[in-house]
């Protein structure tokens, strides 16, 4: 089957596959990306996700296990020493208690404070700056032991506080307050390599789920790619082409439709195909069994016309009907058989070195037309052509604008390129509506159902092939199939037919040919 632009060229059915290709390789191609670049995200949301839920709880428990072990090491030495310190205590003892409470407890430092005295466990110790004033003021009320983690020149500490009660049960404060400075650096080191490790780690995690992701769109795309081939073999005519079903899954669902699909379009192609092929065949066999009558018909239609003159009025008008209406229909006879040589592929071409400009004056001459049509013609245009069917294009070109048009008619032939032609009718009518462009070369096409065959008539007899058709899509007389053999012979050539509107009106039909049909060699 044959698809047409509304000029009557061919769809390139093989750029359309070109770009079907290149679609499905874009997809296949962004959809594996896809799946990759979702798998590595996911992964890496995980993996930072987890990175961040881990650090957040690791450094929890290690701050909160030393803040409790801080804070009973600070309570359990305070009981101990407090007990054998006399209150109110001078400096001296202020600082021996303050040194006794610092060998329980390491390498922290002690800083012990009664109302105006203080005294540090560490004497080079600078403390001021990691005791703050919210913490004083928390111990100062009394009400247990308090904690603060603060920054200190960059480095983290941890800061325990606590007032000293007296042991008679009511719990009164003493006065003496006694805070613990605690270095968290270890800490804060134990719980950044933990971090660097876990982030370490998320590059093989990354890396494992790219892998996986790639052997995922593998195992999902591998299917897709053959439904695509298939698809772009279907799209080529290969109406045997199918898809292995595998599997009970979507893929295999959609392959599985694809293949009925296919086994539909196969059958519908193999009954349109039988439908067509008997279609030609039935029109080429009447066509054939027509000719014997319509031989004799015509023979008989000559002599009656020959008569007519000597017949009554009404006769004579009759017999000339009878042999306009039998040459009308031995020319559709002719049309049809002539259509169904191109359907079956059997029409070929004579072609040889021509001279188009004579042709068209040969063409025009002998439907006499020479007086009624305006001709520019390039001189020594030579192609290599059939002449009979340049001659019936030409025919139906010209006799549809002399029935449709309005004159002047003009014929132009021009060579603007190197290797094409180019043969321009154009008339000064009303030309043609857009939807009438588009279907002028459609077979049996009338773009005008208002006139009549007589009114065609009168409008002069010249035409399409064999001297009479013109515009077979037009109106009225002719087969309705001459703008239809016009654009095949065209095609049979390697050219095209185009259709357009003259700039002050009227219908231009373009011809456009190859000097040299692609099948010619340069011999």
């Amino acid at each position: 089957m044959k698809s047409r632009t509304a000029g009557g060229r061919p769809v390139p059915r093989r750029s359309f596959r070109r770009s079907l290709g290149r679609g499905s390789r874009r997809f296949v191609g962004g959809l594996r990306v896809r799946l990759v670049v979702t798998f590595v995200l996911v992964a890496l949301v995980s993996s930072v996700t987890a990175t961040a839920l881990a650090y957040r709880d690791a450094r929890t428990a290690v701050l909160q296990r030393t803040q409790n072990t801080a804070v009973d090491d600070l309570r359990e030495r305070v009981a101990a020493v407090a007990a054998g310190l006399d209150l109110p205590p001078d400096q001296r003892s202020l600082s021996r208690f303050a040194a006794k409470v610092s060998e329980g407890l390491g390498a922290r430092i002690v800083v012990a404070r009664h109302q105006d005295l203080s005294a540090v466990s560490d004497a080079y110790a600078d403390t001021e700056g990691r005791i703050t004033a919210e913490l004083r003021a928390a111990v100062r009320a009394g009400d247990g032991a308090r904690f603060q983690r603060v920054q200190w020149r960059g480095d983290p500490y941890l800061v325990v506080g606590t007032p000293v009660t007296y042991a008679d049960g009511d719990r009164r404060t003493s006065g003496l307050e006694v805070f613990m400075i605690t270095d968290l650096r270890a800490e804060r080191d134990d719980t950044a390599a933990l971090l660097d490790s876990v982030q370490t780690g998320t590059v093989p995690v990354v890396v494992l789920a790219a892998l996986l992701a790639l052997l995922a769109a593998g195992t999902v795309l591998r299917p897709v790619r053959k439904l695509g081939r298939a698809t772009r073999e279907l799209a080529a005519g290969d109406l045997g082409s199918r898809v292995a079903v595998r599997g009970h899954d979507e893929l295999s669902y959609l392959a599985r439709t694809f293949n009925e699909t296919a086994d539909a379009l196969q059958a519908s192609d193999a009954e349109l195909r039988a439908q067509e092929a008997k279609a030609r065949r039935f029109v080429a066999d009447v066509s054939h069994e027509l000719r014997t009558p319509l031989a004799a018909m015509t023979m008989v239609a000559t002599v009656l016309e020959e008569d007519a003159d000597q017949l009554p009025p009404d006769a004579a008008h009759a017999a000339r009907t009878v042999g306009a209406e039998t040459a009308r229909l031995s020319r559709l006879v002719e049309d049809l058989m002539e259509i169904s040589r191109f359907d079956a592929g059997a029409a070929r071409l004579n072609a040889a070195p021509t001279d188009l400009a004579d042709t068209v004056r040969a063409s025009l001459a002998l439907r006499g037309w020479t007086d009624r049509v305006t001709v520019e013609l390039r001189e020594d245009v030579r192609a290599v052509v059939d002449r009979r069917r340049v001659d019936v294009i030409v025919a139906n070109l010209v006799g549809n604008a002399l029935r449709h048009g309005a004159p002047p008619v003009t014929v132009t032939l021009t060579a603007p390129g190197g290797d094409r032609v180019t043969l321009e009718v154009a008339d000064h009518g009303p030309g043609l509506a857009p939807e009438a462009r588009e279907r002028v070369f459609d077979r049996f096409y009338k773009a005008d159902t208002a006139r009549t065959r007589d009114t065609a008539r009168e409008s002069g007899r010249g035409g399409g092939e064999d001297g009479g058709q013109g515009i077979d899509q037009g109106v009225g007389q002719g087969s309705g199939l001459g703008m239809a053999i016009a654009w095949e012979n065209a095609r049979l050539h390697g050219g095209t037919i185009e259709v357009g509107q003259g700039r002050q009106g009227g219908a231009v039909f373009t011809l456009r040919l190859p000097l040299r049909h692609p099948e010619e060699g340069d011999g």
